[in-house]
């Protein structure tokens, strides 16, 4: 025989019902079978609010009414279980209170309707069938709310019982509900249907137990919570009683125990989804490792503090004494070795009793001051990691802090295989989805707001959506473009941007400030975020230290908070030290080439770099590369360049010099240099009369550079070309160097006069190397080249 076990969810929508009287025609044709089944959809939660509306001398009949009249009970005799509720209902509300056997005996009457209600219908479509009632044959002890199955004597009582029954008939038993010797009726505590299955297994000796639920088995974690959250396939009942202990909201507590004499499997199955294998429970060894990850929500914490306890041994054994005697458990323990201190925690609905029994206990301490402080913190969650050990849990708890995400208490079990974190329960859902990304190497959700969307940054973001589906394939990095903004508006989506964003951003697209992007974020429990600046924003800038104490990491286009005053440098990375993040920004000098990262490389090693030397910007480098081999006017060659999209919008900040003098900047702050952007010595090649013009109108007057230009060309020497260079020279031991852009004649042979189209050259020199250089050298320029170097930056953050 097989038991079906339905729960309340699989009973509570028409759908959902219609499933399980299909399940059960097509399960009874196989064999023979006994269905348990729980309280329908709310009922137990609206039973108890009927319940404390009479003890609160509120309106309930109105409740009671509705209630009675739910379509799934019309047309059904539950004329016994409404007037017993009723009478019970009347009596409360005359004595404004009520005791928890009154409170079992209420609830009970959900179970015996459900039981009632699928026996209709099954006899409806045809199946012989019996609302069987279990406290017929469950006898437990009086702890009413909380009772426990006398086993011996009921495992007995259930043999005779079905014994008595038609054999043709299905037994269709009620869950959660027993009765004392004397017949009083009991419940086995919330979600005990589960267990009232199990039981019934083991008394029947049953072939499987089959669970019924609104979910296709037990997963990793909570799909709800972790969208690529894994069905496990199999679980042993050792690993399984550790998820019901740890809070896995589909198993009871006891539900595994029952079942280990006989070995009888226990299979988890989705009512919506029938034909689906679920998750199977058995004594068959399952393959080692972490298993899944479950969260508790209805937990508070409590700490207790004293000075006064520092060496005073017997302190826990208090607390857990009379917390017992106040019928209160206790979940997670931190304590130090000196009992200075203590952490626990215990049910959200036990916390103020417990706070009220432990002051009592400590008055006299506080009295003497050994005792400072005892507070509850309500708004917290335990995570669990079923299968963890410490000798791995070090990526996890480094991406957590990562995060932002500071567990308050830790906890590992005397086995070592498992592990419980509490944090704040604002925090669990993100905190959870970073664990589970971690442990079970399923891509990593990587999530990027993008500020501006010109010419690099709409390359980058059409990029990004691009390859998104092959990085995920070849990296197991999921990129989710969240939100995309301007200086106006922004559009954000917690599920992801898609690819006719131009349009969203114009037609769905809202004012916003940083601090709602942020509020966003935290909202949807967004991890591992990345804020992308590929403004040319001053202004921008000044929201960078909230977006890191916000929980982003920083990749920047935007070469301006690496050149404005030394102060904000120095503020901004001891905020991202501070708060574990990181700040890319390879493409500020040479686009995508890798110059950053290895003048870096060479500072942290320890090589004395002397100089460094190069065309820096590759927008002057095509103009002069164009400009010194042709008879082209000037004006033709810049307005190229800025067709190709090489220049800056206002072309200016190219042939003023600033860009390379601020690029220049950045690479002697990387050798710890403290030099500000107005000690570099620059040389503007705009004329004076054109430099404060308005930029549409300097754009209709680039024939006025024509002359100037004509004329620094006419003085060249022979094999000889113009190149804008940029040099850090002087003592680049001291706090400070010497940093000058110019333009420069250089020979046609040289390596800066070999240059061609937009390219970059740098030259590194070194005590090491001497008079021979590292060279480094290739495309400068360009919006897609620029947005491949934001992208690789992206990656290389998506990979730490």
């Amino acid at each position: 025989m097989k038991i079906l076990k339905f729960g309340g969810k699989s009973l509570a929508s028409g759908q959902a019902f219609d499933n399980v009287i299909q399940i059960v025609q097509k399960k009874a044709a196989q064999g023979k079978i006994t269905l348990v089944v729980s309280a329908i959809g709310d009922t137990t939660d609206t039973l108890e609010s009927i319940l404390e509306l009479a003890k609160n001398q509120e309106d309930y009949l109105t409740s009671f009414h509705a209630f009675q009249t739910r379509p799934y009970h019309l047309g059904i005799d539950l004329q016994e279980e409404f007037i017993l509720l009723q009478k019970l209902f009347e009596g409360v509300s005359l004595l404004e209170d009520y005791s928890l056997k009154i409170k079992d005996s209420v609830l009970a009457q959900g179970e015996l309707i459900a039981s009632k209600v699928v026996t209709h219908h099954l006899v409806q479509q045809g199946i012989p069938a019996v609302a069987v009632d279990s406290r017929h044959f469950f006898v437990t002890d009086t702890s009413f709310g909380q009772a426990q199955v006398q086993e011996e004597v009921s495992k007995a009582k259930t043999s005779l019982y079905f014994k008595s029954l038609d054999s043709h008939a299905l037994a269709v038993v009620t869950g959660f509900i027993g009765a004392t010797d004397k017949g009083e009726t009991t419940t086995l505590g919330r979600n005990g249907s589960n267990y009232s299955a199990a039981l019934l297994a083991n008394f029947t000796a049953s072939d499987e137990l089959q669970n019924y639920t609104h979910v296709d088995g037990i997963y990793t974690a909570n799909p709800d919570w972790v969208k690529n959250a894994q069905k496990i396939d199999e679980l042993h009942f050792d690993e399984a009683n550790e998820l019901a202990n740890f809070g896995a909201s589909i198993l009871h507590a006891k539900t595994i125990l029952p079942l280990l004499p006989n070995k009888i499997p226990l299979r988890i199955l989705n009512t919506l989804n029938p034909e689906n294998k679920g998750t199977l429970i058995s004594a068959n060894p399952s393959k080692k490792g972490i298993k899944s990850l479950s969260v508790q929500s209805n937990v508070a914490l409590i700490q207790l503090e004293g000075r006064g306890l520092l060496g005073i041994v017997g302190i826990d054994a208090r607390i857990f004494t009379v917390l017992a005697h106040a019928g209160i458990s206790i979940g997670v323990i931190s304590q130090g070795s000196s009992e200075r201190g203590l952490g626990f925690t215990v049910e959200s609905k036990d916390a103020q009793l417990a706070l009220e029994v432990l002051k009592k206990e400590f008055q006299p301490d506080f009295y003497t001051k050994d005792v400072d402080q005892i507070v509850i913190h309500p708004d917290i969650a335990i995570i669990s990691i079923i299968g963890q050990d410490l000798t791995t849990f070090d990526k996890p708890y480094a991406a957590l802090v990562k995060n932002k995400i500071t567990p308050i208490l830790f906890h590992n079990t005397v086995t070592g295989k498992n592990v419980s974190l509490v944090v704040r329960k604002e925090e669990a859902q993100k905190a959870l989805n970073v664990i589970h990304g971690q442990i079970f190497g399923i891509a990593k959700k990587i999530n990027l707001a993008v500020f501006g969307h010109g010419l690099v940054g709409g390359t980058l973001i059409d990029q990004i959506l691009t390859s998104a589906t092959a990085i995920e394939a070849k990296k197991d990095i999921a990129l989710n473009l969240f939100a995309v903004g301007n200086s106006k508006k922004i559009l954000l989506s917690d599920t992801g941007i898609s690819g006719d964003w131009r349009q969203q951003l114009a037609q769905k697209g809202t004012p916003y400030s940083i601090e709602e992007v942020i509020a966003f974020a935290k909202q949807h429990h967004l991890e591992n975020l990345i804020a992308i600046d590929n403004t040319a924003s001053k202004s921008f800038v000044s929201h960078y230290i909230p977006l890191v104490e916000g929980g982003f990491d920083l990749i920047s286009s935007n070469k301006i908070a690496n050149t404005i005053a030394y102060s904000f440098y120095q503020q901004l990375r001891q905020t991202l030290k501070n708060n574990h993040k990181e700040y890319l920004y390879e493409t500020n000098v040479g686009a995508g080439l890798p110059l950053i990262d290895t003048i870096k490389l060479l500072h942290l090693s320890g090589e004395n770099i002397t100089r460094i030397k190069g065309i820096f910007s590759g927008s002057l480098s095509y103009i002069f590369n164009r400009y010194s081999i042709t008879d082209q006017p000037f004006s033709t060659i810049l307005q190229e360049a800025i067709d190709k999209g090489y220049t800056e919008p206002d072309p200016r900040e190219d042939l003023s010099g600033n860009d390379v003098g601020r690029k220049l900047l950045i690479l002697a702050r990387e050798l710890d240099l403290q030099n500000e952007l107005e000690e570099i010595e620059i040389q503007n090649l705009i004329p004076p009369a054109l430099q404060s013009l308005e930029t549409s109108d300097f754009l209709t007057q680039l024939h006025l550079l024509d002359s100037p230009f004509d004329i620094i060309k006419k003085a060249l020497k022979p094999d000889t070309v113009l190149r804008y260079v940029g040099e850090l020279s002087g003592d680049l031991q001291q706090d400070k160097g010497v940093l000058e852009t110019k333009l420069i004649a250089v020979p046609r042979n040289s390596a800066l006069g070999q240059l061609q189209g937009s390219d970059s050259l740098f030259e590194i020199y070194t005590e090491s190397y001497g008079e021979n250089p590292i060279i480094i050298q290739g495309a400068g320029a360009g919006a897609s080249v620029t947005a491949r170097g934001v992208f690789g930056d992206i990656l290389r953050l998506a990979d730490k």
